[in-house]
């Protein structure tokens, strides 16, 4: 790897043996992937992937320590992923004994070492950071050290930015010496489609279902899809970008895509068309069968597969306000029609504590309120990815829950039905 003068002189200890370690991590990194150089992180803002205070992970917290005490600061103030705990989530009394007791017991000690090396405000944890609302939104072109695989697709794909699917810590690193390495996503060929995905269903597919299909036949290629924007439009606009946010991680988490393009949609798609489909690109059609073969053959891990669902969980990655509101006009609709008054399965909502700021000073909080939905903050998968939870029978419309934890996956509409008394699962 060729280092620039700066660079170089980092590395020889000139700013300290605690920086010169961290640039000897990004260099070591960067020559694993072959990348040429390092290049300049040119975002206003990090984005953390390590949120929770497991009391397992005090190499993070030594790690973290031992920058603050070198006087080693992100050079970039940083949101982090979301919280796993949240009061107002449904527990038992032996999860709670669980998760105060025995899992999270340095969460507090470890949000206040993210205070100290530069987290953005005290409610900056949410995997959604570029909503509007949180403010940490990269511009299109912008150069990330990004590790949240959703926030990553995100990123890349509908704001145009450049950012690898890296590790965790790695995106602090270079976020304290202000470079990346070069290679993958970052450079024009690393961005180009090695698979065309032609969409051929007959209806909008779910965004969360078609994701996952596409993840689990790419893997971590880069696909073009083509036909999708006849379903969601040719406009970036709050509903396709909460679609293509569910869509993008279900895409990285039952694959591992960091980049997808959209005909007619996204970006790059718009600016460069097909000329960002690589030569020899693979072909994947996606019609109505497809997706229904997918779906069945989800594994259904509960150790009674016919038990009545006891916990629902919506919004992961985190839903955006527009979300919200869309949710709480078909609950009262299908609460209605159901001839209910609340939901029959407890239910949480999750979003970032800024966007339910904002959804909580709207009409619409008392009518969601009243349908009996709770609304948190929380990390689905920071609550479920405990022995405790294994053993419940949860239900989930996300894709990426499905995957990391023992929650079984139903549709939107499925889940609407089934916790407003519509439909038995």
């Amino acid at each position: 790897m060729i280092l620039t003068k700066e660079q170089q002189a980092i590395l020889d200890g000139e700013q300290g043996e605690t920086l010169a370690k961290v640039m000897k991590t990004l260099v070591m990194y960067g020559d694993a992937f072959e990348a040429e150089k390092l290049v300049p992180i040119t975002s206003n803002y990090n984005h953390l992937v390590t949120s929770f205070g497991l009391k397992v992970m005090s190499p993070v917290y030594d790690l973290m320590q031992t920058l603050l005490d070198a006087g080693v600061a992100s050079g970039q103030k940083f949101s982090v992923d979301p919280r796993p705990l949240d009061k107002k989530v449904p527990a038992n009394l032996l999860q709670n004994l669980v998760f105060n007791k025995f899992m999270y017991t340095k969460q507090d000690f470890y949000e206040e070492q993210l205070k100290k090396l530069g987290l953005m405000n005290e409610n900056a944890f949410t995997c959604a950071c570029y909503m509007d609302e949180v403010g940490n939104k990269p511009k299109k072109g912008d150069v990330l050290s990004w590790a949240e695989s959703s926030a990553v697709v995100y990123a890349n794909s509908v704001l145009g930015a450049r950012c690898n699917r890296n590790s965790g810590i790695i995106d602090i690193m270079g976020s304290i010496v202000g470079y990346v390495p070069y290679f993958g996503l970052l450079t024009d060929e690393g961005r180009k489609a090695t698979w065309v995905v032609k969409v051929q269903t007959t209806q909008k597919p779910e965004a969360q279902l078609l994701g996952s299909a596409i993840g689990m036949k790419v893997m971590e290629d880069v696909p073009y899809v083509v036909g999708l924007d006849q379903w969601i439009g040719n406009e970036l606009n709050d509903a396709a970008c909460a679609y293509l946010k569910d869509f993008g991680a279900a895409t990285a988490s039952n694959g591992a895509v960091g980049l997808y393009h959209i005909a007619n949609l996204t970006p790059e798609a718009v600016e460069l068309g097909e000329s960002l489909i690589a030569e020899g690109a693979k072909e994947y059609v996606i019609d109505d069968a497809e997706l229904e073969r997918v779906k069945n053959n989800y594994p259904v891990i509960w150790k009674n597969p016919d038990a009545a669902p006891k916990l629902c969980f919506v919004g992961c990655p985190h839903l955006s306000q527009e979300q919200l509101k869309d949710w709480t006009v078909k609950l009262e609709a299908a609460l209605q029609a159901n001839g209910k008054k609340k939901v029959t399965v407890p239910t949480v909502f999750t979003a970032a504590p800024a966007v339910l700021k904002a959804f909580n000073e709207s009409e619409f909080a008392p009518r969601l309120a009243a349908t009996g939905v709770i609304t948190s903050y929380i990390c689905p998968l920071m609550y479920m990815n405990n022995p405790l939870c294994k053993k419940m029978p949860v239900i989930t419309s996300s894709n990426k829950l499905r995957t990391y934890t023992s929650a079984r996956y139903y549709t939107d509409g499925e889940i609407l039905q089934i916790i407003t008394g519509g439909k038995k699962q």
